[in-house]
């Protein structure tokens, strides 16, 4: 790991609030040790209220780009000079560059989701699909599913069925696609459309690190042999969720996989560099498992 600085040192990071238990600052740290690069990589905890102060200081102070984490995913697009056609599609920004005080936004959240699916497209094609949440997370794989596996039909469940009638209505205008449907996160009524859904996707926090003994549902039928569950959650990397999926059968997927691939393409669109993904993966978790 870096431990020494000088004036050519380039700042790199993250905006969050609060910056809770993260793994981002090792991964960006790691691969820029990987490709001897002079970068380094730091967390800044940025209330809401100080978001587009906090903006203008990253112009000011020359970081290259950051990382954007809840809750200013959404809210950050707003104050950008540019944003990408697949940021601006999601409405949801997971890294910016700073191009000479110009902020460029991006979503690579697209490029690990896709990277833990593509593997299983021929049994997801034309499937219906649960999404659980309706933040940055679930717009990203919801993008991802319509542009690139053409689900039969996605449902979004989310605790504020509110909310995520208001992601169904932004796909609907944004991408033309009408076939989703919502509830509000009620366990008991989602048994039929978990087991009836190819993949399941937890796209919340539940589950996550310290508070890993919590779940999205514990009815042990609402999964079935060789379907799919993806947890965004990587930390643990074997969720609760995970590990009664899978004793039912079902294959699961872990958010590791999603977490590196994005942040390799975050780091390439810092720097110009490509990292060496299955490297930097075994790193992060003997990280993680210690």
């Amino acid at each position: 790991m870096k431990d020494t600085f000088h004036l050519n040192t380039k700042i790199i990071g993250l905006i969050g609030h609060p910056i809770k238990q993260t793994y981002s600052p090792f991964i960006h740290n790691v691969a820029a040790q990987m490709k001897n690069l002079d970068y380094i990589y730091l967390p800044f905890d940025v209330p809401t209220a100080n978001l587009r102060n906090a903006l203008r200081g990253m112009i000011a102070l020359n970081i290259k780009g950051f990382n954007v984490t809840i809750p200013h995913k959404e809210n950050i697009v707003q104050f950008l000079n540019n944003v990408s056609e697949e940021a601006s599609i999601i409405g949801s920004i997971n890294t910016v560059v700073n191009e000479m005080g110009k902020l460029n936004g991006y979503n690579t959240d697209v490029d690990g989701a896709l990277a833990t699916l593509i593997p299983y497209k021929n049994e997801i094609n034309g499937m219906d699909i649960c999404v659980v949440g309706a933040g940055g997370g679930a717009r990203a794989v919801i993008y991802a599913l319509i542009r690139y596996f053409k689900p039969k039909k996605i449902f979004i469940i989310n605790r504020t069925e509110q909310r995520a009638e208001a992601l169904k209505n932004y796909f609907s205008a944004k991408m033309k696609y009408t076939s989703i449907k919502t509830r509000e996160l009620f366990p008991p009524d989602l048994v039929k459309i978990f087991k009836d859904s190819k993949l399941i996707v937890n796209a919340t926090s539940v589950g996550m690190f310290p508070d890993s003994d919590d779940i999205i549902t514990s009815l042990s039928d609402s999964f079935v042999k060789d379907q799919l569950v993806f947890d965004l959650v990587y930390n643990p990397p074997e969720t609760k969720l995970l590990q009664l999926a899978a004793s039912n059968g079902a294959i699961v997927l872990d958010g590791v996989k999603m977490l590196v691939h994005q942040a390799a393409k975050s780091f390439e669109l810092w720097t110009g560099e490509k990292v060496p993904i299955d490297e930097l993966q075994r790193s992060l978790m003997m990280v993680i498992k210690n």
